[in-house]
């Protein structure tokens, strides 16, 4: 334990919270896509699956650790699981609020091109994720990250104006 700890650079044990919570979402979305893939054929199966799967996404994750840790700044290594806990979470919330809003406002398959559908979709669960990224981030800790961060993307999609201060 102590060797993650240091790896992790965790000081205190609250602290390995965040590993642990990474932990249960990479099981919770292997088991999910397991038994998507085994079309619920037998459990044991969809297990075995799923920990394959397990094994893959951390290795996915840990390579994506490796080559963003150079560009975020960051105090302690565990804080980009936080940061990863955040961008999971988010993604998942704005597509969960923005199918209410869509269907709240009148939208929907049969009454819209499938296309122009799927177009609005996004475009809602957009702007929902980025309210809830700078949102979540505050949760977790990590605001000026996320503001930052939230910056950066506005000013890619031509709307950094709004952030410039008046002269």
């Amino acid at each position: 334990m102590q060797k993650f700890k240091e790896a992790w650079q965790i000081q205190k044990n609250w602290q390995l919270l965040f590993p642990l919570l990474g932990i249960i979402g990479i099981l919770y979305s292997a088991f999910k896509l397991a038994r998507l893939l085994t079309k619920d054929i037998n459990i044991f199966l969809s297990i075995s699956v799923a920990l394959v799967l397990s094994f893959i996404l951390v290795k996915i994750c840990l390579f994506f650790f490796k080559k963003l840790e150079k560009k975020w700044i960051v105090n302690y290594r565990w804080e980009m699981i936080r940061i990863f806990i955040v961008f999971a979470i988010t993604g998942s919330s704005s597509v969960f609020v923005g199918r209410p809003i869509i269907k709240l406002l009148g939208i929907n398959q049969e009454n819209f091109n499938v296309f122009i559908y799927w177009l609005l979709f996004v475009l809602i669960s957009l702007i929902f994720y980025q309210i809830l990224l700078v949102l979540y981030g505050w949760l977790f800790g990590q605001f000026q990250f996320f503001w930052n961060f939230e910056k950066k993307m506005l000013n890619r999609f031509g709307l950094g104006f709004l952030f410039k201060p008046k002269s």
